[in-house]
């Protein structure tokens, strides 16, 4: 999906050994429909050459500031960037921003793009001792306090490693989208549910979550604060760990209570039933019988509690009735779709409001931001 159609990001490499994973950033970002325009420090251009940036982003790097005015032609008033992206960034440069300093190609785009109040974010990489330091760290709240997007290293083997390609991207994707969810507290319950038979077979389906990474990541582009109650994990976003269907039921009450949500939906495939649980490994080779107990609706529960914008999913285009039924009983949006699209990374769905009804096939990523269009 191009999130990044029609945008132009100056990816501005600084003198961290980190540069050399630059050219498969340059790559992910042109993949997703940006162009891409290279400068670097003196540094950088001693760790990876400027042809290799040339290359990766099809347009000449910049490793000085010319007659032409780079800085300007491209991050002052008018200029053709939507985004100052410093990735890597060392501590070297994250203080000269902090403080204004403009002595190298990177940091003198750095200054004409705050002072023009275009989004900027940054990348940090170095040694973790460099990044603990108390005037690194008092930096960084400052080009926070200043609306830079600051994007976590990653803290392995005692370094600040560059976070990974993903999920600087997303951070990109963020930076340029307008954040129309800005403020916004949103819940997504995502994927399976395990209910245990015994204690080595479980009751579960055949959801994988895809859904649920698609309009949780969607939602984080679109600036909100997202909690994500699932069994994996998600880059960019709070992940609540949980297993059964009890399980997510505690922990969405718990953040409805304790963290408060604007808006909730209700991705995942939540368990109905609960078989009955029996000890040890139940005996193959004979018949049996296992009763299954229905389990609390979530969903209700959620909307009684905390009355939050709520979006409802419904299995099988036989639950059109019941849809229509949740949107009278106070659900913004059902998302009707069939059984083939759990689990898959295309489907069909039916987006259902109040107002109407709007069919959707495509990708997951495509279907998660038709559902995020319907809500804005």
């Amino acid at each position: 999906m191009k999130t990044l159609s029609g945008k132009t990001v100056v990816l501005a490499v600084t003198g961290s050994i980190a540069a050399v994973e630059t050219v498969k950033l340059a790559h992910a970002l042109r993949r997703r429909g940006a162009t891409v325009q290279a400068v670097m420090t003196q540094a950088a251009a001693g760790i990876v050459h400027p042809d290799a940036l040339t290359y990766a982003t099809g347009r000449p790097a910049i490793t000085r500031i010319t007659g032409l005015v780079e800085h300007v032609l491209y991050c002052g008033e008018g200029g053709e960037a939507d985004l100052l992206l410093v990735a890597p960034c060392t501590a070297n440069t994250i203080g000269k921003i902090a403080s204004g300093i403009d002595d190298t190609p990177a940091t003198t785009f750095a200054t004409t793009a705050l002072g023009r109040g275009m989004p900027v974010v940054v990348v940090p990489a170095m040694h973790e001792s460099m990044y603990r330091h108390p005037g690194v760290a008092e930096n960084l709240r400052r080009l926070r306090s200043w609306g830079i997007d600051v994007v976590d290293p990653k803290i392995e083997e005692g370094k600040a490693k560059i976070a990974d390609t993903d999920t600087i991207v997303l951070h990109a994707e963020r930076a340029v989208s307008g954040r129309p969810l800005a403020g916004k507290r949103v819940l997504i319950t995502s994927g399976a549910c395990t209910e245990p038979l015994d204690d080595v077979r479980v009751l579960t389906t055949r959801s994988t979550g895809r859904m649920g990474r698609a309009l949780a990541l969607e939602a984080f582009r679109l600036g909100a604060d997202v909690t994500v109650v699932h069994a994996g994990s998600f880059p960019c976003v709070k992940n609540v760990p949980i297993t059964t269907a009890g399980e997510m039921r505690s922990a969405v009450l718990s953040v409805c209570r304790d963290e408060g949500v604007d808006i909730y939906v209700s991705a995942a495939a939540i368990s109905d039933y609960a078989p009955e649980r029996r000890e040890g490994k139940i005996p193959s080779g004979s018949s049996l019988t296992v009763r299954l107990d229905p389990l609390p609706k979530v969903i209700d529960e959620v909307m009684a509690a905390c009355r939050p914008v709520t979006v409802a999913f419904k299995l099988g285009w036989d639950e059109e009735e019941r849809a229509r039924a949740m949107l009278k009983a106070g659900a913004r949006m059902v998302v009707v779709n069939a059984p083939s699209a759990m689990g898959a990374a295309e489907g069909a769905f039916r987006i259902m409001t109040g107002s109407g009804t709007q069919d959707v096939a495509g990708s997951k990523e495509e279907v998660a931001r038709a559902i995020w269009s319907g809500l804005l």
